[in-house]
């Protein structure tokens, strides 16, 4: 009996439950990481884009701020999952796009220090490089959709009960039965 790697158990656990477990590992980085920066003399005030007075980094934000991303990200990662026909590639050039764009934040804060820009900018790709590789790694094992099914089985029809069992019937004598369960189509052996 062999031993199951953290790898191989993060691939079966749901998505949304390997991108909170990841976001919570990012959140500790990062807030360690701010407070090893406070610790060393980075100024500790930022200010909004364009912002002519700065206020203080508090205690906590950084992992604050990393929670929120990750909770959307989560959002994201959880509909790819669900109706995305690639959803690690999808997810991976989404999140690495809005990583980038997200150090627009940081470099454009007004009444800011260098250093603590630099800090600022640092600290999303840190968080982005915890969050983004786990969860692109388990959703590359989910099970893709099917050529011409996005959405199915998850999104109802409009079709009524009669109609679905009609084209049950005919699929099943056409010897073609296609399962939501298990999307095998399984020929009848011929007679």
């Amino acid at each position: 009996m062999g031993t199951r790697t953290g790898t191989d158990i993060l691939a079966t656990r749901p998505v949304w439950q390997v991108s909170a477990l990841a976001g919570l590992a990012a959140a500790t980085a990062t807030e360690l990481y701010g407070l090893a920066a406070r610790a060393v003399g980075v100024p500790m005030e930022a200010g909004n884009i364009g912002a002519s007075v700065s206020r203080p980094i508090t205690i906590g934000m950084f992992a604050m701020g990393t929670a929120v991303a990750v909770f959307w990200g989560t959002i994201l990662a959880v509909l790819l999952a669900r109706h995305g026909r690639r959803p690690a590639r999808t997810y991976l050039r989404t999140t690495i796009a809005l990583t980038v764009l997200s150090l627009a934040g940081p470099f454009l804060a007004g009444a800011t220090a260098t250093s603590t820009k630099v800090m600022l900018a640092l600290a999303h790709i840190f968080a982005a490089a915890i969050v983004i590789p786990a969860v692109t790694r388990r959703l590359s094992h989910s099970p893709a959709v099917p050529a011409g099914a996005e959405g199915w089985p998850s999104q109802p029809t409009s079709d009524s009960s009669a109609q679905r069992a009609a084209r049950r019937a005919a699929e099943f004598r056409s010897g073609l039965r296609v399962t939501p369960r298990t999307m095998e189509c399984p020929r009848r052996p011929e007679a």
